[in-house]
């Protein structure tokens, strides 16, 4: 079941669900989700650097790519063709018997800018701030500036909560992230 904005609101207001720092709920809560505000933190890919990504390679950050942050209110462009991780302002904490669901803003979509390409789901469980997977699909440079609304949480009960959520699993890669990391998959 997808929880209503009726029911967000009363998970934020009990503390089931945590978002800090906190939303203005009249603008950034819909009707069964929450927008989370885009951050100044990017990660860039360096590609003419090396002939090709090595996902076995535990030094990809520093071979492949690099953070750049933008300051005040300068936005970041995105290139057509282009793909970069970027983070939300916010982070939030997600409790053992929900899970969220990353999903883009039609607005956004409708500029070509793509907000994730795979990773929408966060477990129960969950503590950290969203890394998104923004990709520019369209043929012109997208302005895209930090504190805009740039994607939406959507909130689900799981029947039981889990056994072990995210933030007890050995290998959570990700737990606590609060700046755009890149790839881990060397680790597995």
């Amino acid at each position: 079941m997808i929880l209503s904005d009726h029911d967000i609101k009363i998970a934020l207001k009990t503390g089931k669900i945590k978002i800090s720092p906190k939303p203005d709920l009249d603008l950034q809560l819909g009707s069964c989700s929450i927008d989370l505000r885009l951050g100044n933190s990017f990660r860039v890919f360096e590609h003419s650097r090396v002939p090709y990504i090595d996902p076995e390679n535990s030094a990809l950050s520093e071979d492949v790519t690099k953070i750049v942050r933008v300051a005040g209110k300068e936005p970041f462009i995105l290139q057509p063709a282009d793909f970069v991780l970027a983070t939300t302002i916010e982070s939030f904490e997600l409790p053992d018997d929900l899970l969220a669901r990353l999903e883009g803003r039609s607005s956004l979509g409708r500029l070509g800018i793509v907000v994730h390409s795979t990773a929408s789901v966060f477990d129960p469980g969950w503590r950290g701030k969203v890394v998104m997977e923004l990709g520019n699909l369209g043929r012109l440079p997208v302005a895209l500036y930090p504190g805009m609304r740039v994607c939406a949480l959507t909130f689900e009960e799981v029947s039981t909560p889990v056994d072990v959520p995210y933030y007890k699993k050995k290998k959570a890669k990700y737990i606590n992230q609060d700046n755009p990391i890149e790839s881990r998959l060397s680790e597995e």
